[in-house]
């Protein structure tokens, strides 16, 4: 083997080499998230139904709406937006 074609090979092995790398870069998948990044805000009346140590239950009503109702620790289940307006009247507006 002359020191052309040596030549030669080195060159093609160290351009195979480099492709081989550059190639499993873009194998590389980003790394997972735990959760989707949250969008807008939170519902105040779930919000408000943990704070009260609740635990929200989503339901859905017979027009296929769905609906959260707040399960509180004494035992009392509510809507979640009737027991936040009903703890928080506005003005105008005794009760809703």
């Amino acid at each position: 083997m002359n020191h052309r074609t040596s030549r030669h090979y080195r060159s093609l092995g160290l351009l195979t080499v480099s492709m081989a790398a550059g190639l499993s870069a873009c194998a590389v998948e980003p790394p997972q998230r735990d959760a989707p990044p949250m969008i807008g805000m939170a519902n105040p009346a779930s919000v408000y139904c943990i704070e009260q140590g609740g635990k929200i239950e989503i339901l859905k009503g017979e027009d296929g709406g769905e609906y959260g109702v707040c399960h509180l620790p004494d035992g009392t289940e509510i809507e979640e937006w009737t027991l936040f307006y009903r703890d928080h009247p506005r003005q105008g507006n005794a009760t809703r």
